[in-house]
């Protein structure tokens, strides 16, 4: 575990990234006491620049405070986000793991699953869903979920076939512990490293998808995100040029800080990986 935190605070990037995170999710859960008032509260008159009296960021097109809706809106795309990782991972897991650990017909079927869903464009999946379905957080968790877990499934079944073939596997199986024992904890425990960066990237991924989703109106009309914020401004985008930009750099920031996290993780549970990078 010392190794391990060693490891990643050596990675100045992962460093960046896990302090901006967590500035990030602290202003989610402080958004209340910083920002008092409701996000769609009208606090001001429509499109106030940035740095005006009483509008920090600027306000929207109806007098909304923009940073009040970006603190706010931190809270849903954060948690949106965080909630379909768990589910994409639990899902990809369990499939991947029965299809690395079964192999043959199983095996066979549940890849022929995974390619079904990743002939369909991701992005267009998931509008069709939330399309269908009725735009709530709910749908939006689906929809997310049902377009993520795919590749990790692929990612926990490489990692399966390559280690049902071990010594300790064979050893635990000669044993006699039952199937679900072996793969919970002989082969999951061993396999969790790629799974652990896959699912940080993973978030980012979401927050992508959820601002694109509720730029074209698709996300829950009764919460306020970032890309709720953008879709909002699209319309003005010349004349209120702040209503796009700030829960933009969010967007940005946040993204690109879990993808600092993502790389470091990596170098930190891989360290072969790192080892042959520095010395390319």
């Amino acid at each position: 575990m010392n190794a391990f935190i060693q490891s990643f605070c050596r990675n100045k990037g992962g460093i960046i990234g896990l302090i901006v995170l967590a500035l990030v999710t602290l202003m989610a859960i402080t958004a209340g006491w910083i920002f008092p008032d409701s996000p769609w509260d009208i606090v001001n008159g429509p499109f106030m620049p940035p740095l005006s009296d009483g509008a920090l960021l600027g306000t929207d097109t109806l007098g909304r405070d923009i940073a009040t809706g970006i603190a706010y809106g931190s809270r849903v795309t954060l948690l949106l986000a965080a909630v379909s990782t768990v589910v994409s991972i639990l899902v990809g897991i369990t499939v991947g793991a029965l299809a690395g650990f079964y192999g043959g017909r199983v095996d066979q079927a549940i890849v022929g699953f995974i390619e079904l869903f990743q002939t369909i464009p991701s992005f267009f999946l998931a509008v069709v869903l939330v399309a269908i379905l009725t735009p709530n957080m709910a749908t939006v968790i689906f929809a997310i979920a049902v377009v993520s877990w795919p590749p990790l499934a692929r990612l926990v079944r490489a990692e399966f076939m390559s280690l049902k073939n071990r010594e300790f596997v064979q050893a635990a199986m000669l044993a006699g512990q039952s199937n679900i024992r072996i793969i919970l904890t002989q082969i999951l425990p061993n396999s969790l490293s790629p799974v652990i960066v896959s699912g940080s990237l993973m978030i980012a991924s979401a927050i992508l998808l959820e601002s694109a989703l509720s730029f074209l109106g698709l996300g829950d009309p009764n919460a306020i995100t970032w890309g709720y914020i953008i879709g909002m401004s699209r319309s003005v985008l010349r004349d209120a040029w702040w209503m796009s930009v700030f829960p933009g750099v969010a967007i940005l920031v946040t993204v690109l800080s879990l993808n600092l996290i993502g790389e470091a993780l990596n170098d930190a549970l891989n360290p072969k990986l790192a080892r042959r990078r520095a010395t390319q």
